[in-house]
């Protein structure tokens, strides 16, 4: 299956945005990244601070916690390895600990592990890595555990504790498990890495099948296989990137009748979302006028305008390979925004050595360019390969 599995050596990564007091992080100014480092044995969380100016944003890294369990040293690029959640006062970081099958949670004000939580005793994870996502209303995480090919469903509690509720059998047409996850309004959205997708019902908080598994125009067209989700912020579209050893893809479908519609492709063989290798990480900005791509094997980074109302998109711009790429690192995976607002301001992009890639993104009469700032890559010395990240306070969807 070509779905790009990550190196042992690769790890997960994740991105936050806080404030800074001796040992306490308040999520209303400042900026920061939190990686999961996903290491082969003695898990860890790093923390970074934000800063630089407007042209030139850099990380800082200034603290590393162990999460209490193991990780796997690898996985898939589209595999969501940590969440972020707000719990009343509470911000909380929940991690994937792939080798022990639990997930970590982390007080993000005061960087500490409060507890390692497992699914039932039959929830098993294998070499393709644990996969989160959250509930909109913050109340549930979703685990998918790829050996035993189910999505264990936890009620959050306070204090960032976890219960677990139930599981439900997630299996791909192909027989893949999941791999990229996400959830907005009443659908949590799934790509199994196989060629096929499906979205379930989580009204009630564990999911239950739409019944609408079927494999995407880019599988049946292309051979291509979803492998990252992301969801527009008011439901209506699901966002696939597919993965893909010879040209950049990504697929849209419609959530409107509250269940998946056939794929629409962009991209592909006919070039037309620029020149990039893979397209496994997707992120919308924060105002959704662009979809940023990370090109897992080109080491890039692709813009794209996502029309919200008509669900298209056309390309936009392109990077230039970001340093190191090929000397240094050789995959991309996991991207997202610093900003909460507009365009997102500063893209951070994992790499897969012990690195965080920084681009600065401008807009002027009409077009975008994405620079690498001159304060990047940003290291993180306790991974070898990160490969997860995200953005905190989180984007508002």
């Amino acid at each position: 299956m070509r779905n790009l599995w990550k190196p042992v050596a690769m790890v997960g990564v994740m991105a936050a945005i806080c404030v800074f007091y001796p040992n306490v992080l308040r999520a209303e100014t400042k900026h920061y990244v939190v990686t999961n480092d996903d290491v082969n044995g003695s898990n860890t969380v790093t923390f970074f601070l934000a800063g630089g100016t407007h042209f030139a944003p850099k990380l800082t890294r200034f603290k590393t916690i162990k999460t209490g369990g193991k990780g796997l040293g690898g996985g898939y690029f589209g595999i969501v390895r940590q969440v972020l959640v707000r719990d009343g006062t509470d911000e909380c970081i929940f991690v994937a600990d792939g080798a022990s099958n639990d997930i970590a949670a982390v007080v993000f004000q005061t960087q500490k592990v409060v507890g390692n939580f497992h699914g039932s005793s039959t929830d098993s994870d294998g070499q393709g890595g644990m996969g989160l996502a959250v509930h909109p209303n913050d109340k549930y995480v979703y685990a998918a555990f790829s050996a035993s090919q189910t999505i264990a469903t936890f009620r959050i509690g306070s204090g960032c504790t976890l219960a677990f509720i139930s599981d439900v059998s997630a299996v791909g047409m192909n027989g893949g498990f999941p791999h990229g996850m996400a959830a907005n309004g009443n659908i949590l959205v799934v790509a199994y890495g196989d060629g096929s997708i499906e979205s379930f019902n989580i009204l009630g908080g564990p999911p239950v099948s739409n019944n609408d598994l079927q494999l995407s125009t880019g599988y049946v067209e292309d051979g291509e296989f979803p492998d990252g989700v992301d969801i527009a912020k008011d439901g209506h579209y699901a966002i696939f990137g597919d993965a893909s050893a010879g040209f950049s893809e990504v697929e849209i479908s419609d959530l409107s009748s509250g269940k998946l519609a056939k794929t629409v492709k962009y991209g592909g063989p006919n070039g037309s979302l620029g020149n990039g290798l893979a397209a496994n990480n997707v992120w919308l900005s924060p105002d959704e006028t662009l979809l940023y791509v990370s090109d897992n094997l080109s080491g890039q980074v692709t813009a794209a305008h996502f029309n919200k109302t008509a669900g298209t998109l056309r390309f936009a711009c392109i990077s230039k390979p970001l340093r190191g790429h090929g000397t240094k690192w050789t995959f991309s995976s996991a991207i997202a925004t610093e900003a909460t607002t507009g365009n997102g301001a500063a893209v951070w992009v994992a790499e897969d050595s012990d690195s965080i890639g920084i681009l600065k993104v401008t807009w002027q009469a009409g077009k975008c360019t994405l620079t690498e700032s001159n304060k990047s890559p940003a290291h993180d010395s306790n991974t070898p390969n990160l490969c997860w990240l995200n953005a905190f306070p989180t984007r508002p969807f």
